[in-house]
């Protein structure tokens, strides 16, 4: 499995540095974002360094697929029963600003903006 020794978030898979962890297993961590956009707001990682969607080949297609099927039970978890959406931001231009792999998770029981 590799790591970006100088990424947050491969720091945060090895647990150098704490975070409100919802999930984890082998290849997968989950945990809250330090600043949500919704009452639900999960980041789910892999803990191999991706830098971005744009860098996944074939060969993570395994590994995506068992991070968008864990969305869902997690916003569930988490109280996102009315509804959630899942985001990839890729790259400076998608809005991506940590450069691994992640996605969102943001629900929650309030309206907030689509968009």
């Amino acid at each position: 499995m590799s790591h970006d020794p100088n990424c947050l978030f491969c720091k945060i898979a090895a647990g150098q540095i704490p975070a409100a962890k919802v999930y984890e297993d082998d290849e997968l961590l989950a945990f809250k974002d330090i600043h949500p956009a919704a009452p639900v707001h999960l980041l789910v990682i892999p803990k191999a360094h991706i830098a971005s969607l744009a860098d996944a080949d074939a060969s993570h297609a395994p590994l995506l697929g068992r991070m968008l099927a864990l969305a869902p039970k997690l916003a569930l978890e988490q109280g996102a029963s009315n509804g959630f959406r899942v985001v990839i931001n890729t790259g400076h231009d998608g809005g991506q600003e940590i450069h691994h792999l992640h996605l969102h998770v943001m629900g929650g029981p309030r309206p907030w903006k689509h968009g």
